[in-house]
């Protein structure tokens, strides 16, 4: 188990720190992505700053960010064998009919073009390194199952992950390249700091919604990685016990 390396994107805070955390405490040498590089570097300070944790500011929709990054993760660690594909945005509220071409676009460049372009980069890191193989892990959502009201741009992006998600697999089969989908109800993160508020329901109310500790997805993630390339979870459910309008309806 020993000189394992992994990038994670979007780990400047949320799922990802918590992915992150998870990795670096397991032994790995993880390469830490996002945007802004005073949150990646308390990240790796989080972590116990054990000099694993490689800090490359990187915003992943942008193709030049994304080849940058992984080239730095050729010349330092040599090799890739994991990849958490979590660097995601969403957008406001918005029904359907008053959504923007901005809204949208800003929404799908993040979280489909991005998600791709770190994907792509890394089967190929996966593909050509010696031994080959290693295990891409997309950040899906309950979103990729179900919607929220107002949701249209979050919504169709992680419908489009799993797609993503099953072609990697079949691609990669030759390659020993497996990939995982990570789907995430309610991790308490910044992003889901609003549930505390409460948030817009099917039938029109608004209502508090429960998290779980996001610290959850960084053992389910660290578990799936740790597994050996001749097995894999294709896709797992991680969400808070108690949140409403996914089991049952409502």
């Amino acid at each position: 188990m020993a000189n394992r390396y992994a990038v994670v994107t979007g780990a400047g805070s949320g799922v990802g720190r918590a992915v992150a955390t998870a990795l670096l405490r397991d032994g790995y040498s993880v390469a830490l992505a996002g945007r802004r590089q005073d949150a990646l570097e308390e990240t790796a300070q989080l972590a116990g700053g054990n000099g694993n944790a490689l800090v490359v500011p990187t915003d992943v929709s942008k193709e030049d960010d994304v080849l940058a990054l992984f080239e730095r993760i050729k010349t330092t660690f040599g090799r890739l064998d994991v990849l958490f594909n979590n660097a995601g945005t969403g957008s406001p509220a918005t029904n359907f009919g008053d959504v923007t071409f901005e809204q949208w676009r800003a929404v799908i460049d993040v979280n489909i073009h991005g998600m791709f372009l770190c994907a792509n980069a890394a089967f190929r890191i996966m593909r050509d390194q010696a031994p080959q193989g290693g295990r891409i892990i997309n950040n899906g959502s309950l979103s990729a199952h179900v919607p929220r009201p107002g949701s249209a741009p979050y919504t169709t992006s992680k419908h489009a992950v799993t797609g993503l998600t099953k072609c990697i697999g079949l691609d990669g089969r030759n390659y020993d390249i497996v990939s995982s989908q990570v789907d995430i109800g309610n991790a308490a993160t910044p992003m889901t700091a609003r549930m505390a508020k409460g948030v817009l329901q099917p039938n029109g109310e608004m209502a508090i919604e429960p998290t779980m500790d996001a610290a959850n997805v960084g053992k389910t993630v660290l578990m799936i990685a740790n597994m050996s390339l001749d097995a894999n979870v294709q896709f797992v459910t991680v969400m808070a016990s108690k949140m409403p309008s996914y089991l049952g309806r409502g």
